[in-house]
């Protein structure tokens, strides 16, 4: 049995769950998803594979708890970004805030857990949680619009998370190699600039 270096069994527990966690996010940043398995986990922070197993029963199980630790983390900072404050809480404002967070969300390590889950392939009720959860992260938009009186403030939300996902798409590092019309003069400030002022415009 592991030494026990927690103040209780339970405290024990939820240290070593979080240590699986943080190792699982640095292999599938360093190694994508078919470097992620609970052995490879266990190894990285020196457990068995067999004590691996009292936290996640699969590979997909993992990617599973990673969503369910990361998207809320991001839901309430988005929320945050959106909320009225400040001298100019106007809407485009509001928007804009929204924008930055969520290509912050689109271009980071967690994110890649989306095509990882894609990849791997899900069972039905675990397709539906990732759903709802990634709903989470575009509510707070939908909820802001409707706030504004504007029609149909979900689908508008959703459309509009593809002008962010399209702008995270050119901050990534190889996408140069992807762009049909390379630009030399689209820097990352450039990009996001645009990228914030397409997302308002279509909101108006």
């Amino acid at each position: 049995m592991p030494r026990i270096s927690a103040a209780t069994v339970a405290d024990h527990r939820a240290n070593q769950h979080a240590a699986l966690l943080e190792a699982a996010r640095e292999i599938l940043a360093a190694e994508g998803v078919h470097g992620l398995t609970p052995a490879a986990v266990g190894a990285r922070i020196g457990l068995a594979r067999s004590s691996v197993y009292r936290y996640f029963s699969s590979t997909a199980d993992i990617l599973a708890q990673l969503v369910e630790d990361a998207f809320p983390r991001w839901s309430a900072r988005l929320r945050a970004a959106i909320a009225p404050a400040g001298p100019d809480a106007s809407l485009p404002a509001r928007i804009r805030a929204y924008g930055r967070a969520a290509l912050d969300f689109v271009g980071s390590p967690d994110y890649a857990l989306i095509p990882a889950l894609q990849a791997i392939g899900l069972p039905g009720e675990c397709r539906v949680r990732v759903d709802e959860l990634h709903g989470e992260l575009i509510a707070p938009l939908a909820d802001a619009l409707r706030e504004a009186g504007a029609d149909h403030p979900a689908l508008r939300a959703e459309l509009a998370w593809g002008v962010v996902r399209a702008g995270a798409r050119r901050l990534m590092p190889d996408a140069a190699a992807h762009d049909p019309e390379p630009s030399a003069d689209a820097d990352p400030d450039d990009i996001i600039e645009i990228t914030l002022d397409v997302l308002t415009r279509a909101l108006r």
